[in-house]
């Protein structure tokens, strides 16, 4: 009887096992792995892979963290043909373009093909055309459902978000934030996707660390009601100016959140291969390189100050020019102005002014400070093909008037990445931030299993007095300089300073005669900013100087902020 009952517990043993392996194995392919299988069935249904996008979503998010789609996925129909079964592919094409557009040659050379089964000739079509091309009831003729990327705002940050596109047979993430969390996105090539109640029991750390092992969602730090304000001002500058290119950057110099970043031209991702130049498709904020002029010079002043080898009051003899090893450069007007003073440098935007405090510094203590900027090297922005500013002449060369011409920004080309980074160190104590376009990425839907960045500090890099300082002179350009102080405003303090440089000729060695780059940077309030603003425009036709074309944008910018951010008034 003892043993008969050992039996039956063994037995019973037995299917207790039997049975939780096979418990786990289901919950393993219906719960866990369950959305992996689920895709498999359902290919065997669609008429190509490329047709059935899983891909993560991209959004803007405003000051009220309200989301706005950026990059989505949409869902249609698309219509192919089997030549085989076409009689008369003529009449085909006249009835299926009663209700769609098809180009006659197009067609009819597909349906020439028949010993090829399948031949997309329609795409992205809408469920009204989908229904009446099904009810034609054309012999051959086939309606499949389908899905594509779509970017509901058009050339909206364009540039920042990037679009997708073929490389080989994978239809992948080609530029901006598409290419870089092509992972995220995407998610790893065959991985299977968790469900969301399985990952709480599974693998929740792996998701959150990963960055890509699952899709997810990416929420970007672009405010789209700042970014399409700035779009409009950089397209009125487009018709004003015929620049061969205008753009601007508007970063929170505390965190290195990026609130908007544009150039224009630009192309909508959408019709991307409709673009007429294909360098529309590059990001200028990261991937070019320019000489910024003299939005250089509050560095300069600021690294000098740092030091203690100058005071706002220390004076200088200004003749209008300089000579140094043989080579003579002017102020930008040409006039003599005698003895002056640190502040009149930044007032009246005198290059030998910001020469004389390089000097003063000594060379290896001016380049300690510019390489100390970022100057030189990526920011880590999350962009691809980010590439770094040129200032290999002031960490090689002996030659005093190296140093001098980078002191206002000539003989060194930097991003405007890099140098929207270098003011923020300004604005925001002295600290060099590194700059992001990512606010988070969602992993799974209503779980809050969110990867959220959190701001970077790379270096200290200024005294906080240095820049309260620095802060306190540029808010005096404001004042009373820039534009003879008509920009003013009465209740906000604005630090700011404009930038004309040449650019160097693209035959001959030395400088074009009447090209420019336009440059205005500023932050407000002056003294507890929540913006910094970045503008460059690359040879405007008809103006010489910054103060002139880019003073109306920065102001107008400046003035919409202050007002959307509900900012209090701190004079």
């Amino acid at each position: 009887m003892v043993n008969f009952t050992g039996r039956i517990r063994l037995i019973y043993g037995i299917l207790f096992l039997v049975g939780l392996v096979l418990i786990g194995r289901l919950f393993f392919i219906q719960v866990v792995y369950g959305g992996y299988y689920k895709d498999q069935a359902n290919r065997q249904y669609k008429t190509s892979s490329a047709n059935d996008m899983d891909r993560g979503e991209v959004f803007f998010k405003d000051k009220d963290n309200k989301l706005f789609s950026a990059a989505s996925i949409k869902k249609g129909y698309l219509v192919a043909i089997n030549p085989k079964k076409i009689n008369n592919s003529a009449d085909a094409y006249q009835q299926l373009s009663q209700v769609i557009t098809l180009n006659k040659e197009d067609f009819l050379k597909a349906a020439s093909k028949k010993d090829d089964p399948y031949e997309e000739v329609a795409r992205n079509l809408e469920q009204e055309q989908a229904d009446n091309i099904t009810k034609l009831k054309l012999e051959g003729v086939g309606v499949y459902p389908e899905s594509w990327r779509f970017y509901p705002g058009d050339n909206l940050a364009s540039q920042a978000v990037g679009f997708m596109g073929f490389s080989g047979n994978d239809f992948i993430g080609r530029a901006g934030i598409e290419k870089y969390y092509e992972s995220v996105l995407g998610g790893e090539p065959n991985s299977p996707k968790l469900d969301s109640f399985a990952e709480i029991f599974t693998d929740l750390k792996k998701t959150l660390s990963s960055g890509g092992a699952y899709k997810g969602n990416v929420v970007l730090t672009i405010d789209p009601i700042v970014q399409s304000t700035l779009e409009r001002e950089l397209a009125k500058l487009l018709e004003t100016y015929s620049p061969k290119m205008a753009g601007a950057i508007i970063i929170d110099p505390k965190t290195g959140k990026i609130l908007a970043m544009s150039s224009k031209p630009d192309f909508n991702p959408n019709t991307y291969g409709q673009t007429e130049n294909a360098s529309y498709f590059n990001n200028p904020a990261v991937e070019s390189v320019f000489e910024m002029g003299s939005i250089m010079k509050p560095l300069t002043l600021a690294g000098a100050m740092d030091m203690g080898f100058i005071t706002a009051d220390t004076m200088y003899d200004d003749k209008g020019f300089m000579t140094l090893n043989g080579k003579t450069f002017n102020n930008h007007d040409n006039k003599v102005m005698g003895r002056v003073n640190m502040q009149e440098v930044l007032n009246q935007s005198l290059n030998t002014g910001a020469a004389f405090v390089a000097l003063k510094m000594g060379k290896d203590n001016f380049r300690n400070y510019m390489v100390s900027y970022g100057f030189g090297e990526k920011t880590d922005i999350d962009l691809p093909a980010e590439v770094r500013g040129k200032i290999s002449n002031i960490l090689t060369s002996p030659r005093d008037i190296e140093y001098a011409t980078a002191a206002f920004g000539q003989g060194v080309a930097v991003t405007p990445i890099e140098m929207a980074t270098a003011l923020s160190s300004l604005a925001n104590g002295g600290v060099l931030m590194k700059p992001y376009l990512v606010d988070q990425i969602q992993y799974e839907e209503g779980l809050g299993l969110n990867k959220v960045t959190e701001p970077q500090e790379k270096r200290k890099v200024l005294k906080k007095e240095t820049t309260e300082e620095i802060s306190r002179m540029l808010v005096k350009v404001v004042d009373t300089s820039l534009q003879n102080g008509t920009l003013k405003l009465d209740h906000y303090s604005v630090a700011a300073k404009t930038g004309t440089a040449q650019q160097k000729s693209a035959t001959e060695k030395g400088y074009e005669q009447n090209l420019y780059l336009h440059t205005f940077f500023g932050y407000a309030p002056a003294f507890d900013p929540k913006f910094l603003i970045l503008f460059y425009m690359k040879d405007p036709i008809g103006v010489k100087y910054a103060a002139t074309s880019l003073s109306g944008p920065f102001m107008n910018m400046t003035k919409f902020l202050l007002n959307y951010y509900q900012i209090p008034p701190d004079r």
